[in-house]
């Protein structure tokens, strides 16, 4: 965002230029204005998401409506029969309503109980379809409230029962009441359990909060109040302005828009506990547990944001060095842990797969998509080209890293094939062979142990070396090169205090717990995947560069369009960019130093297929990203390209010895 006149007027004119031509960053407050500064640091994860509250009066009506009490009468928003209305009568609307008619055939036998077998004849009426229905809370009239014995009714004829007049509630007590003990003995835990169970379901379900907002609240308020203070009412017959409180008004079961606000990751439970069925398949588990990932990657995403721009630079960026690969780390190390178990090197070439395909990804697929989207929006999109020329530098020479043990092996190793057949029938004509690849342990390892290894040791010190080097580059000496200014007069909020959503502490407890729990999904994934390797007829490489390798990074891919869609594509670029230099110079020597305190199947040599994936789609990369701007057809592009090599990986053979 460029700084807008009024700020000139406020300010010199010699400091006005120097607004104009740098990038200012609008802030509610100072917490805010931290982390939008983090997003531009690299090695720092780029966060969308707000970490304080924002002011009531500034939010949407899509969020004050997903924070509401189901207690706001609206007009007439059009016909109540929707698709998540008939999902809430099949998943929940029909039993409810005959779990209240037994009820109230119950509490009518008991006779004292009769009012709330009235209630619940009601409310059976209610929660088959409580949409575009309205229960309030009925205001005693004060001449009912008048101490006394009960009076007969000359306007309705007759005497009054004492058990229907709301005078007798207060007269004799409501929590003494014969009827009231019957009520809470035999029919209100029956139905409590009943709304706790759809609470529930519908809370682990996300979209469905509404329907646990709907139970809760009946629980907690309707069934406790008074039977003759409960009315039940349809709003099209009510042509006046209701009286009395308003407890419960629904119009719809589903909100889309929940999955964004589960509370502190709930809805990983309902993942967990299906992952844990018995009776489910092994791919059914593999994909549950991988699914669970997402809402994990999204909360420790969150946490570290939360903590960064609440802390100073040295913390954040220990925080961000020490758990910004945490998901990715978690599963391949587990993997590596199996297959050393089992003795089958099928699962380091998955491992191997997975790296790639995080590296192809993040280089064409997220910036290609954000290009896309952001270019519906935006005829043209610019972005530092000076910033994404030093990722791409980095990322240069972190493909060159990686991959220099993988061309080492190819010219000193020795081919040897499986399986070759003379083709010409003569003894020196051609032969055909399979299953061919370079072998290092030839005369007892001797090329692998004297050469290959000093060297993949050699490379695990010089990435991370490369990785603080860039830190101290972007971080400290030549920090201009980002163009980050925090205007006062950008930030009208910033003199007040910020209300962060998570704590220091609070985010620091949600990331070790977020982390456990990544671990104990990524257990669960490596447990049930070896089936789904075995007989699947898609190529392992293929499952490696996309489910394995991609999953994780959607709330980071969701983040890049985000910040794509705000016109602000260098952090779109960046994102992509950090986690493929992190991929190559931090993950990657992680796990070689993680091989020598427990020695697994993984070896630092990649497939031909990976290094020419990984070294092309580099090279494609910073041609498209050389001029500083672009549009919808290079990011068409880059996604084609993402595409084409997944349907090489998707027709490759498997791994030799898999």
């Amino acid at each position: 965002a460029m700084c807008p006149p009024s700020c000139c007027q406020q300010h010199s004119e010699e400091v006005c230029e120097s607004c104009v031509v740098r990038t200012t960053l609008t802030a509610e407050n100072a917490v805010e204005a931290n982390k939008l500064s983090n997003n531009y640091k690299f090695g720092f994860k780029k966060w969308k998401s707000h970490v304080t509250a924002r002011p009531w009066e500034d939010r949407s009506e899509i969020v004050k409506e997903l924070y509401s009490d189901l207690n706001v009468i609206r007009g007439s928003g059009g016909s109540t029969v929707t698709c998540g209305n008939v999902l809430y009568l099949l998943l929940f609307g029909w039993w409810l309503s005959l779990l209240y008619v037994l009820v109230a055939a119950m509490m009518f036998v008991t006779v004292v109980g009769a009012p709330y077998g009235r209630l619940c004849w009601d409310l059976a009426g209610y929660f088959l379809w409580p949409f575009g229905k309205v229960i309030q809370k009925a205001e005693v009239p004060k001449s009912h409230q008048a101490l006394g014995a009960c009076e007969s009714s000359a306007l309705l004829g007759g005497p009054t029962p004492c058990r229907w007049s709301p005078r007798c509630w207060v007269d004799a007590g409501y929590w003494r009441r014969a009827g009231t003990v019957a009520w809470l003995c035999l029919g209100y835990p029956v139905l409590a359990l009943a709304h706790g169970l759809v609470c529930v379901t519908a809370w682990l379900l996300v979209v469905l909060i509404p329907v646990a907002k709907l139970s809760a609240r009946t629980t907690t308020r309707v069934l406790l109040l008074p039977p003759e203070q409960v009315l039940v009412r349809h709003l099209k017959m009510t042509e006046v302005p209701l009286e009395g409180e308003v407890i419960l008004c629904c119009y719809r079961a589903v909100n889309p828009y929940y999955y964004k606000y589960a509370v502190d990751g709930i809805n990983v439970f309902a993942v967990s506990i299906l992952s844990h069925n018995r009776l489910t398949s092994s791919p059914v588990k593999f994909t549950l547990a991988l699914l669970s990932i997402m809402p994990l990657s999204y909360y420790i995403g969150m946490a570290i944001a939360s903590i960064s721009a609440q802390s100073n630079f040295a913390v954040g960026a220990v925080v961000n060095a020490t758990f910004g690969s945490i998901t990715e780390l978690t599963f391949y190390i587990t993997a590596l842990i199996k297959g050393s178990r089992e003795g089958n090197r099928c699962y380091a070439e998955i491992v191997k797969s997975a790296l790639t395909g995080t590296l192809v990804g993040c280089v064409l697929f997220v910036p290609g998509l954000c290009m896309v989207i952001g270019g519906i929006r935006h005829q043209e999109q610019r972005f530092n080209s000076r910033s994404a020329g030093v990722s791409s530098a980095l990322l240069f020479l972190s493909v060159g890293g990686v991959f220099a043990p993988t061309l080492f092996s190819k010219v000193y190793g020795k081919l040897v094939c499986g399986e070759c057949h003379n083709v010409t029938q003569n003894p020196l004509g051609h032969y055909l062979c399979h299953n061919c690849h370079f072998d290092l342990m030839e005369n007892n390892g001797t090329l692998y142990y004297s050469h290959v290894q000093p060297l993949v040791y050699t490379v695990s010190l010089l990435l991370p070396a490369a990785y603080l080097i860039g830190l101290f580059f972007t971080l400290k000496t030549h920090s201009h090169i980002y163009d980050i200014h925090i205007s006062d007069c950008h930030m009208p909020g910033h003199h007040h205090s910020a209300v962060v959503h998570w704590s220091r502490w609070r985010a620091l407890v949600i990331l070790l717990l977020s982390t456990l729990c990544m671990s104990a999904c990524a257990d669960l994934a490596t447990e049930h995947i070896s089936p789904i390797l075995t007989n699947s007829t898609i190529s392992q490489y293929f499952i490696g560069v996309t489910v394995l390798a991609m999953v994780p990074e959607l709330p980071e891919i969701v983040n890049g369009i985000q910040f794509a869609l705000q016109n602000n594509l260098s952090l779109s670029i960046e994102i992509g960019n950090c986690i493929a230099v992190q991929v190559c110079m931090l993950q990657i020597p992680i796990l070689v130093l993680f091989t020598i305190f427990y020695p697994t199947n993984f070896t630092l040599v990649f497939s031909d297929l990976h290094v020419y994936a990984s070294m092309f789609s580099v090279v494609l990369m910073n041609y498209i990203f050389m001029d500083g701007k672009c549009d919808y057809f290079q990011g068409t592009v880059l996604v084609m390209v993402y595409f084409i090599l997944l349907a090489v990986y998707f027709f490759a053979p498997s791994p030799s010895g898999c």
